[in-house]
Parts: C-alpha cells; sequence; structure tokens
C-alpha cells in the first residue's frame, strides 16, 4: 500500500509524522436472529464496543487529545473537508486522523504529505465490509498513532448514513458532513445520524443555484430532528463558510479556554 504501513490486525498507518465524553442511544443494527437471542446479541455488542469506546477515550484524555467522529454518506465530499482542514490547521496544531474506508487505500493517501499522522482502516472482510467503524477498531488503529505527541484525533468513519452513529468510538464529539446533493429530505428519512451529531457541515452550496434549492430548508429539517447541533453551510471545493469550521476546531480543541465571541458564528437560516 505505498506509503502507508499494514499491521497484521489489518490496520495501516503512514510514516510521514510532519509536523469531554458523552453517551448516545444505540439503535436498531440489523443482521441478527429474531426474538430474545437477537437482543441478546446486540446487547453483547454493544457493551463490549461501549467497554473498549472507554479504553479508547482514556487514552485520548491521557494524552490530552481531542477527538472527533466525523461521518457522512459517500460522496458527501467528507474527505475534500478533512483535506483541507488539515492544510488550514496543521500549523498551529498536531492532527491525527483514522482513515475508514471499506477497501484501498485512496483517501489516506489523498491526505498524505499535508502534515499529519495517518492511519488506515480497511473494514473489508470478506462479506462486502463492515459499513462503519467500532470501538475495538479504532482501538487497533491507535497503535499507528503517536499519541503522546498529538493535540487532536478526527476519525473519518466509513462513508454511510445510518450505522455509524450508532457506535460510540471512544470520541468526544461527533460531526457530519451533508451534501446538498443528497436532497433535502435526508435528515427527516434517515435522521439517526442527524440527531447524533454535535456539527453538521452543509457542503457544496456553491451548487445550490444550479440545484434551485433552498438552503433554509435543509436547514429546517436538520433542526427539526436536532434543535441544538451547530449547522455550518460550507463548500469545501471553494472555501465558503470553512473558516466558521476551522473556528468551530479551534473551540473545541480548547474547551475550557475563553474564546472570542466571534471565533463561532452559529450559522442560521437566513445565512
Amino acid at each position: 500500500v505505498g506509503r502507508f504501513h499494514r499491521h497484521d490486525d489489518g490496520t495501516v498507518h503512514s510514516h510521514d509524522h510532519d509536523p469531554e465524553g458523552h453517551q448516545h442511544e444505540h439503535g436498531d443494527h440489523s443482521g441478527y436472529a429474531s426474538g430474545s437471542q437477537r437482543i441478546e446479541v446486540l446487547e453483547s455488542i454493544f457493551a463490549e464496543n461501549d467497554s473498549r469506546a472507554a479504553i479508547n477515550r482514556h487514552a485520548f484524555e491521557t494524552n490530552g487529545i481531542r477527538a472527533l467522529n466525523l461521518m457522512s454518506s459517500p460522496g458527501s465530499g467528507k474527505t475534500t473537508v478533512l483535506a483541507a482542514t488539515l492544510d488550514a490547521l496543521a500549523a498551529e496544531l498536531s492532527l491525527g486522523v483514522i482513515e475508514g474506508d471499506i477497501a484501498t487505500d485512496l483517501d489516506a493517501a489523498k491526505l498524505d504529505g499535508r502534515g499529519a499522522q495517518i492511519s488506515l482502516l480497511n473494514t473489508s472482510n470478506g462479506f462486502g465490509g463492515e459499513c462503519h467503524l467500532d470501538a475495538p477498531m479504532v482501538n487497533r488503529a491507535l497503535q499507528g498513532l503517536e499519541l503522546a505527541a498529538l493535540d487532536l484525533v478526527i476519525i473519518e468513519n466509513v462513508g454511510n448514513l445510518v450505522c455509524p452513529a450508532e457506535f460510540d468510538v471512544g470520541e468526544h464529539a461527533k460531526a457530519m458532513v451533508y451534501s446538498i446533493t443528497e436532497g433535502e429530505d435526508k435528515p427527516l428519512k434517515y435522521p439517526v445520524m442527524f440527531r447524533s451529531v454535535d456539527v453538521v457541515l452543509l457542503n457544496k452550496i456553491d451548487l445550490a443555484p444550479h440545484l434551485d434549492v433552498d438552503i433554509a430548508t435543509y436547514v429546517d429539517h436538520v433542526r427539526q430532528v436536532n434543535p441544538t447541533a451547530d449547522i455550518l453551510p460550507i463548500s469545501a471545493r471553494t472555501g465558503d463558510g470553512m473558516t466558521t469550521w476551522f473556528n468551530w476546531l479551534r473551540r473545541f480543541c480548547s474547551p475550557n479556554d475563553a474564546v472570542a465571541p466571534d471565533l463561532l458564528i452559529r450559522e442560521t437560516a437566513d445565512q
């Protein structure tokens, strides 16, 4: 895999090392036997996952790291957002990325050389691949990062609009990239992820004039399922709104520090 080193357990990391906990409810993760047996299996899976998530969170906090779980559908622009984020913040924060994909190192390669440590996780398992990262996977990926040197770890989850939101991986906050090309109805039809996140990056707003859509409607639909999340309209391609996102991350990395009021602008439907 070129610049990335693969471990025996399937994790991969690059050698280019340039320069508050939370709880959530688990939804229905289908695919198991029906009735009481299915419930017992699910409870066992989530209990084991949450136990490992607590270990991950302890590792982050012991090393003074803030961890962010970045989620989205495939094709939302998540990796493009992350690449721009590394370019903007690598000079002031020591960054680590856990890059989750079912197969290939394509996204990890896009992030390589941008000043972050990168640990790649491929979830392919012979049966199509896991549709999300879980806490044990992230725990293995941490072996590929020099934690003592990091300020922020961004976990780019597998592209999927539902499953990643159901698994705590030890993060301190969840973010999602929601592209306007996905349609304004997605928060209402697939509310699980929207309901779970702390911030929604409403991406590809530069396409709005060409798609004849109303950004305010997207914002309203997110608000219906999550009244408290920050909603940041952005274009990762043009850079519109990205400074607000970078400032959100700066505040996230310094939760106990006084922050100037203009560092974070809560976007509203009329902006």
